[in-house]
């Protein structure tokens, strides 16, 4: 007779249901384990057999055969070890074989015992509300995992805790739920003194998750400014929550269980390999853009990333996610962030700067910001120059609107945007319109229509470019209450697009 486990493989956010089978056959006293299995789970039988002598169980004088099927999916990870474990008590009639099958597990087994926590623990009970099965996992994932709430979530702490609940000797308690994470940035806009311009472009690129550049000299508030965006985004959703922890279950982020609903803050160094930003590595984990899946991108110094790192950026920032190919997997990540980038305007950094004129103006930016290629700076929807403040500003008092208030402003701005865009699944925000969309919620007024045509004409806007100035005039005229897109919405929208362009000396 076979006795069967259930535990996942993962696949990207994808956790694939793994049926473990095990079977005792006369013969010479084996323990195998089959179905494709990397080091780690290979490993697992001696976890297992030392686990289960630290439970006076001893393994019979029988060939052992544990099966992983489907057996051409690769198996990764140590958390096949309670399942296996689970199979071959089950196997040894210890546990029953019925309550075994109407469970998902995993986790991994220490030599006495122990459940060790794993990643992956919250896709994990999605797979097992899924399949209409419970879920077994270590006491460490058991909060994490109970988010999902449409399955029991068992976390114990031992195996032989284990045993005792399958055995009604010690029944355990289904887990809890983590608590909400509270938002933990404190830093205002009112901080930053002076940047007008770049406080408002900050306001639109938060309201419609537009992509923003900003170019300035070393120290006039660039990254001060991205640092604060947090404060003024509204919170996720709880769909929005469960995406983005899902992914962070599998990086290993979630802490006590706790899911945030404050929208992520990735900030790269420079130095990132191409793997560390779009993913891959030992098992294809998922990169910094996936992490930043419906938050925001922070990449200062943005020409000093290497040249294929950022052209990598051009199609997950249009497609919304990312697909992680190798010679042995194939994994799609959702990556739908707000790009962020901070740059000098040149390698000294002072080629704008009148009081610090860069000998080598204008080959020095030229040079530098042409590592920018035309293809991705053409899908920034706002360019701001970020000018330096004058020592004598610094000692005004804060001036312009609280994060308080310029969030309020963004929330209501969102909620028209997801209001208007509620009969459509594929668009949530402004800078999801596209086709039909655009041309229905987008289309501005005849002096609009007139004024984008002439700067078109004059500028030589890209179809692309064309496209995301009406999103982005969209948007601002959300902040402004509009239901209509009016001659001044483009007008702003155009003069965000046109601010570096000329600096840069490339295609709008």
């Amino acid at each position: 007779m076979v006795a069967r486990a259930y535990t996942v493989a993962f696949e990207g956010v994808e956790a694939r249901m793994v049926e473990v089978q095990c079977a005792l056959s006369p013969g010479l006293p084996t323990f195998s384990l089959v179905g494709l299995p990397d080091k780690a789970v290979s490993e697992a039988k001696e976890r297992v057999r030392a686990a289960l002598q630290a439970l006076s169980i001893a393994l019979p004088a029988k060939r052992i055969t544990i099966n992983l099927s489907p057996a051409d999916l690769p198996k990764e990870g140590s958390h096949f070890d309670l399942p296996i474990a689970l199979a071959l008590l089950a196997a040894l009639d210890i546990i029953p074989h019925d309550e075994v099958e109407r469970t998902v597990a995993l986790g991994e087994l220490s030599l006495d015992g122990k459940l060790i926590p794993v990643l992956g623990a919250l896709p994990a009970a999605m797979a097992a509300a899924e399949e209409d099965r419970k879920l077994l996992c270590p006491h460490a994932c058991g909060a994490e995992a109970a988010w999902v709430g449409a399955t029991q979530v068992i976390a114990a702490r031992t195996l032989s805790d284990v045993v005792r609940h399958y055995t009604g000797q010690s029944p355990l308690t289904p887990a809890e739920a983590g608590e909400v994470a509270r938002p933990t940035h404190q830093r205002d806009l009112r901080d930053v003194k002076g940047q007008e311009r770049a406080k408002r472009a900050l306001e639109i690129a938060a309201a419609g998750r537009h992509h923003m550049l900003m170019v300035g000299t070393p120290g006039s508030g660039k990254s001060m400014l991205a640092a604060r965006l947090p404060g003024i985004l509204p919170p996720l959703s709880a769909a929005e929550a469960l995406e983005t922890s899902m992914i962070h279950s599998l990086a290993g982020l979630l802490t006590n269980g706790g899911i945030s609903r404050e929208r992520p803050f990735q900030e790269p160094h420079h130095t990132a390999s191409m793997a560390a930003i779009v993913g891959g590595g030992r098992g294809a984990k998922p990169g910094e853009i996936s992490l930043a899946h419906n938050g925001v991108l922070f990449m200062d110094e943005f020409p000093e990333f290497p040249r294929a790192v950022l052209e990598t950026l051009r199609q997950p920032i249009e497609t919304g996610e990312v697909v992680v190919a190798r010679a042995n997997a194939h994994i799609r990540y959702p990556c739908r962030f707000l790009l962020v980038a901070a740059a000098n305007p040149c390698k000294c950094g002072y080629m704008t700067d009148p009081a610090r004129a860069c000998a080598r103006v204008p080959v020095c930016g030229e040079d530098y910001l042409g590592r920018i290629s035309g293809p991705l700076m053409d899908r920034f929807d706002l360019r701001v120059d970020v000018p330096p403040v004058a020592y004598s500003d610094l000692d005004l008092p804060a001036s312009g609107d609280t994060s308080a208030t310029v969030a309020a402003r963004v929330n209501n701005a969102r909620q028209r945007a997801e209001t208007r865009l509620s009969g459509h699944p594929t668009a949530r925000v402004n800078a999801d319109l596209e086709g039909a969309l655009l041309d229905q919620f987008a289309s501005p007024d005849e002096a609009g229509k007139a004024l984008l045509s002439r700067v078109a004409e004059r500028f030589g806007l890209s179809a692309r470019g064309y496209h995301r100035v009406l999103r982005v005039a969209r948007t601002i005229a959300d902040l402004d209450g509009s239901d209509d897109v009016r001659q001044p919405h483009v007008a702003e929208a155009v003069s965000y697009r046109m601010a570096v362009g000329a600096q840069l000396g490339q295609k709008t």
